[in-house]
């Protein structure tokens, strides 16, 4: 079984990197595709890629100098990152999916928004122009580009953990193919900066909201069987024992219908059609923020499903795998351009941080795991929607 998921990884992550070849073109922006021929205004050639097509609309609007050093996508007078920050906080980023699961795209797209800039430079060139839009697709596939990353390291230490439900991730992962081709083709290119942040925010907001729901002592009476696996598994993990090979998940039986497990003497039971339908929706909600969509995978889990956040991160991390190199391919091959010089640092921060996060997780509860998860929701969220909507910022 170990070896099946290994080469499903393998095989997935080479179709996401199949992109890349024909992605390179679009982040350079040759300054000859700009030079006006004598007698006439500056014109791009017929056969200019999307990016060096926004480009030259953003010179004759003046927005873009020319003559300027190429910065962020090649654009002149583009922003650039610190490279130390960017591996920094993509260490960050790395660790709080790895950890809980999810909440790795939100945390790209903080850094790359606000913490980097990035956000501010794209809403500068206003709703009109195609540059705008451009980068802030840039923006979302780059964020995708890294949560794909840390879930494949993440999934790969989870499975030799034993804490992949592997029958639910597949069922997640079909519907989420879906989704994730779906959602580009409608939204590429369609999408300003601040409309994106605007949604972005409220469903990070709505989603606070509702876990803090599932921390109250009322809903969390109404799980037993994780209540139960979470008893266990953290005095277990006072002993050192939670690496032990009986303490790991164990399929029962697997149906077109229904699929039985158990984890630490635990009797799990899914309907496999939920999981196909809720991977569809939440693979096109993420695909349209740019995020890995674990964010609602581990909600879903815990709540539907009702598996502790010992196993929701794992299973999490499995599903958002196959959604990200679905999206990251349908982006890229539609014009959608990555800037590999900020991206490709990033991807040594997320190595680092995918391969501690299992490893620590342990060692804080599953209450607290959620809480974490509850505060970013609730900062990310009211900040994102005061932003998008009110043009208000909290920081």
């Amino acid at each position: 079984m170990k070896f099946v998921a290994l080469l499903l990884f393998s095989l997935i992550l080479l179709s996401g990197n199949m992109t890349v070849i024909a992605a390179e073109n679009d982040v350079k922006a040759p300054a000859g595709v700009f030079a006006a021929p004598s007698g006439g205004g500056a014109q791009t050639k017929p056969t200019a890629t999307r990016l060096e097509a926004a480009i030259q609309e953003a010179i004759d609007a003046k927005k873009v100098d020319q003559a300027a050093k190429p910065g962020l996508l090649g654009i002149p007078g583009g922003p650039e990152v610190n490279p130390l920050l960017a591996v920094l906080w993509a260490v960050w980023v790395g660790w709080i999916f790895s950890t809980v699961g999810a909440f790795g795209g939100v945390m790209a797209s903080v850094g790359h928004i606000s913490v980097f800039g990035l956000g501010d430079y794209a809403a500068s060139f206003g709703k009109t122009l195609k540059l705008n839009k451009v980068v802030t697709d840039s923006l979302r596939v780059s964020n995708q580009w890294l949560v794909g990353t840390s879930s494949l390291i993440s999934s790969i230490k989870y499975a030799s953990l034993g804490r992949i439900v592997l029958p639910l991730g597949v069922a997640l992962g079909l519907g989420s193919l879906a989704g994730s081709i779906l959602t580009p083709i409608l939204t590429q290119g369609k999408v300003d900066f601040r409309s994106y942040v605007g949604y972005f925010g409220v469903f990070v907001l709505a989603l606070g909201c509702y876990l803090f729901y599932e921390t109250t002592p009322g809903a969390r009476a109404k799980k037993k069987n994780a209540a139960a696996v979470v008893k266990a598994f953290e005095a277990a993990a006072q002993k050192h024992q939670t690496d032990n090979r009986a303490n790991k998940v164990e399929v029962l039986s697997v149906s077109l219908s229904r699929v039985v497990f158990t984890f630490y003497g635990v009797r799990f039971s899914f309907n496999t059609f939920l999981p196909v339908l809720g991977g569809f929706v939440i693979a096109m909600v993420a695909s349209f923020l740019g995020v890995g969509g674990g964010f609602l995978l581990v909600p879903f889990l815990t709540s539907i499903s009702e598996l502790p956040m010992y196993l929701a991160a794992g299973t999490s991390a499995f599903a958002v795998l196959i959604g990200m190199a679905t999206s990251i391919s349908t982006f890229m091959f539609g014009g959608t351009p990555v800037y590999w010089p900020m991206v490709g640092i990033e991807l040594v921060g997320i190595v680092i941080g995918s391969w501690i996060g299992p490893i620590t997780a342990k060692f804080f509860s599953d209450i607290w795991l959620k809480r974490i998860f509850i505060v970013l929701a609730l900062i990310v969220g009211v900040n994102y929607v005061l932003r998008g909507f009110f043009g208000i910022r909290l920081w």
